[in-house]
């Protein structure tokens, strides 16, 4: 039983486990994907590598947090946004609650908007002298929003929740050249459907398999521990970015 949420308080007398808690979102994914991708995939992997460290470390599931700072978004319907500084701040009481019975605890985060929070908030904890990391969900060479790499993933985890007929292509410019467009307009003002990359010939088993890759990544990462400003890296492994 590795789900903090289904353990009782008895259950964690004279432990001190690790805690893994994922950090996604809800926002918009094109019309193709459900607005808890991020949420979905976070969760996932941070489930499977609480079963992969099994038996090596005392790790524990917390239950996701899904509503995150999803700004850039909010030109869609149903995308929810609390912003950084609330964000922010939510992370910092959770770490600060967390670590009086946790050992450890590492931020799974399943959103790249999230990261400025993620990091002052991880930054702020580690100040104050817990031990708190963060960790980011992403596959090398992948594109940015909705395209085919979540859409494999969501294809590998809920196909049932994939509207496949719906997937079309957004713009497919590096992130980086996008940044001064989404700055300015938001996602809506950059891409009509909400896609920032090309969701066709997405596949399960090609979700499957970046799927497999970030759990022994962060599974290798938690295992190890090595922290370099709040970053949860992998030493034997390299990173995940």
């Amino acid at each position: 039983m590795s789900l903090l949420a289904e353990r009782s308080w008895s259950d964690l007398v004279d432990r001190r486990p690790t805690v893994l808690l994922p950090l996604g979102a809800c926002e918009q994914h094109g019309p193709h994907l459900p607005l808890d991708t991020d949420s979905v995939i976070a969760g996932e992997v941070a489930e499977r590598a609480v079963s992969r460290l099994s038996g090596e470390i005392d790790a524990l599931l917390a239950p996701a947090q899904p509503y995150a700072a999803s700004g850039e978004h909010e030109g869609f319907p149903g995308t929810v946004s609390i912003g950084h500084r609330a964000l922010t701040l939510l992370l910092v009481e959770l770490g600060r609650s967390m670590s009086r019975w946790a050992h450890k605890l590492v931020v799974v985060n399943g959103h790249g908007g999230n990261h400025a929070s993620v990091e002052a908030a991880v930054s702020g904890l580690r100040r104050e002298g817990r031990d708190v990391a963060w960790w980011q969900c992403g596959v090398s060479g992948g594109d940015a929003h909705a395209g085919r790499t979540e859409t494999s993933l969501m294809c590998a985890l809920r196909r049932d929740s994939v509207r496949v007929e719906h997937a079309r292509e957004g713009r497919t410019e590096p992130l980086r050249e996008l940044m001064p467009e989404l700055t300015a307009k938001g996602v809506v003002g950059v891409s009509s459907n909400g896609v920032l990359g090309d969701p066709v010939g997405s596949s399960a088993a090609e979700g499957a398999g970046a799927l497999a890759r970030m759990v022994e990544q962060l599974a290798t990462a938690v295992a190890e521990w090595q922290v370099e400003d709040g970053f949860l890296r992998s030493a034997s492994r390299g990173t995940n970015s």
